[in-house]
């Protein structure tokens, strides 16, 4: 069954995990001449290895053989495993191509998505504050599509993929140990990420031969590959926290909570990046704000009630 409230280290560890993932471009647009689908080879198996050692460290490998046995949670974690990597081929692509204000998008109406599938799928319920914000988060979203004048490809495909992955980690987060859930999505993805990858290097494709045979790619290969294994290492620490932030909050929460992310993804892309961004986006960006005011006065105001239903029961 959901939370019927958000725990506050759950709270904290969700805001900590989209703060990350707001400022991941700036590493992400290190990582060149590798291409969007060779990154998320390294991110996968890299970050693989260091789920099994941080495992084998706490001596805690046995979660792993138990989930392998749990098909239920098995094939759960599959699922989420290949929802997570497509997200991370467009993600990338987008920010190696110069585009990181249509991923900025997509994360925009991703939240969107998510406090959908908590509506629809888990029956979760919203206060109606909460319903202005969504309200308010729907027009800010209308405004940006409406705004590019075409189908946002890009945007659609992060926002569907990231909230069918909150939905599938929101059914086995309470039983699921995060780094062992890690653990068993990234190893149902790597055997045909790492076929890419043998392909790559047989036709010799991959980013390390480039690097070899030209003077323009602007670094060496052995700062190249230590960039590559920390993206595995980055990437592994939200995914962790996020999982562990699943088990405390409702996935409305964890929908608005979404709306961090892209703004500070936006916010590099024209401030660092210094790409092109029209003025109805900063409307849309400046209404999502009021939406995240009008959530941020909700859990205010919840937490006064809590608080004085508690004294009440108290001094009864």
């Amino acid at each position: 069954m959901s939370p019927q409230k958000n725990e506050p280290r759950a709270l904290a560890l969700g805001i900590s995990c989209y703060v990350i993932w707001g400022f991941f471009p700036l590493y992400f647009s290190r990582l060149a001449p590798a291409g969007a689908v060779e990154v998320i080879v390294h991110r996968a198996v890299w970050g693989l290895v260091f789920c099994l050692a941080a495992l084998a460290v706490t001596g805690s490998l046995g979660k792993v053989r138990a989930l392998i046995a749990d098909r239920g949670a098995l094939w759960r974690l599959a699922v989420a495993g290949a929802l997570v990597v497509i997200n991370w081929s467009v993600y990338v692509y987008a920010v190696l191509a110069g585009h990181t204000t249509d991923a900025a998008i997509g994360y925009f109406i991703n939240p969107l998505v998510t406090i959908a599938l908590g509506l629809i799928v888990l029956r979760e319920r919203i206060t109606p504050i909460q319903k202005i914000a969504l309200g308010l988060g729907a027009l800010a979203v209308l405004i940006l599509v409406v705004g590019q004048r075409s189908v946002p490809i890009t945007s659609l495909t992060l926002a569907l993929t990231f909230g069918l992955y909150s939905l599938v980690k929101k059914d086995v987060a309470a039983r699921v140990d995060p780094l062992a859930g890690m653990a068993i999505e990234t190893a149902a993805v790597s055997p045909l990420l790492l076929g890419y990858y043998a392909y790559l290097a047989a036709t010799s494709s991959t980013s390390f031969h480039t690097i070899a045979s030209s003077d323009e790619a602007g670094t060496s290969w052995m700062v190249h590959l230590a960039l590559l294994v920390g993206a595995g290492a980055l990437t592994m620490i939200p995914l962790i926290m996020f999982a562990s932030a699943a088990r405390g909050l409702t996935l409305g929460t964890m929908g608005f909570l979404q709306y961090l992310g892209p703004t500070l993804q936006l916010l590099v892309a024209v401030f660092i990046f210094h790409e092109s961004v029209p003025t109805i986006r900063w409307i849309a960006m400046g209404i999502v704000w009021v939406a995240l005011a009008c959530l941020s006065a909700d859990w205010a105001l919840t937490s006064i009630r809590t608080r004085r239903l508690a004294r009440t029961v108290r001094d009864a």
